[in-house]
């Protein structure tokens, strides 16, 4: 299977690098790049990608509003967005994640992880870095309690969603979480799906911001990667 990429980086250095990096690579077709956000949406529209790289700070629409553009009107077949970022923003990644990015990439990143990368976010299964992005979750949600949306939306899940929903925030893949709750691996996938249906969810990494955001994990030293 090709995964189609679109670039979206107002650099132009950074752009034309990963341009270079995707059409060189196997597997991969840039399907357009785009200078701004405005662009980006209007090329993911035209050009229907697999996986958008999304920079945040870009000029005329910045990469969170058109995360939330392009995913709006995507209906049933989104792209996954994956945002392009430094390492101090930890804010606009937790925002970003929010709107249901599917992860995201530090900029410095070496270019074989960044292949690897989107591959796997390509295939649909599990965040990108979760141990950075789990990080940086907890820092931002640590010093933002008081906007929680608080516990009641889980009461719509079962007690089976309600654990998933816990394993998945703790970035858990479909298949380690069927060999923890002794389950096969097609109805954990069954289980998330329904999950992520009832509470309005278009990505992994927005379940994470969720389980979180509900209190039902509470960031702590060592939460990253414990797996529970």
């Amino acid at each position: 299977m090709t995964v189609r990429v679109l670039v979206a980086d107002d650099q132009a250095l950074i752009r034309a690098g990963l341009v270079a990096l995707f059409t060189a690579a196997p597997g991969f077709e840039v399907v357009g790049e785009a200078a701004d956000g405005a662009q980006a949406v209007a090329l993911t529209a035209a050009t229907s990608p697999d996986v958008v790289l999304m920079d945040i700070r870009m000029p005329v629409l910045d990469g969170i509003a058109a995360t939330r553009r392009i995913l709006a009107d995507a209906g049933e077949d989104p792209p996954r967005v994956v945002v392009l970022t430094t390492f101090d923003l930890p804010e606009y990644v937790y925002t970003a994640l929010g709107e249901g990015a599917a992860g995201f990439l530090v900029k410095d990143t070496p270019p074989e992880r960044i292949i690897s990368a989107v591959r796997t976010v390509a295939a649909g299964d599990i965040l990108i870095a979760p141990h950075i992005t789990h990080r940086l979750i907890e820092t931002y949600a640590q010093h933002h309690r008081a906007t929680s949306v608080g516990a009641p939306q889980l009461a719509r899940l079962t007690a089976r969603e309600t654990e998933v929903l816990r394993l998945v925030g703790n970035g858990l893949t479909n298949a380690q979480i069927a060999q923890r709750l002794v389950l096969s691996e097609a109805t954990v996938k069954t289980h998330v799906k329904r999950m992520m249906g009832k509470l309005a969810l278009s990505s992994r990494a927005q379940a994470v911001v969720v389980a979180y955001e509900t209190g039902l994990i509470v960031p702590g030293p060592g939460r990253p990667g414990s797996g529970g």
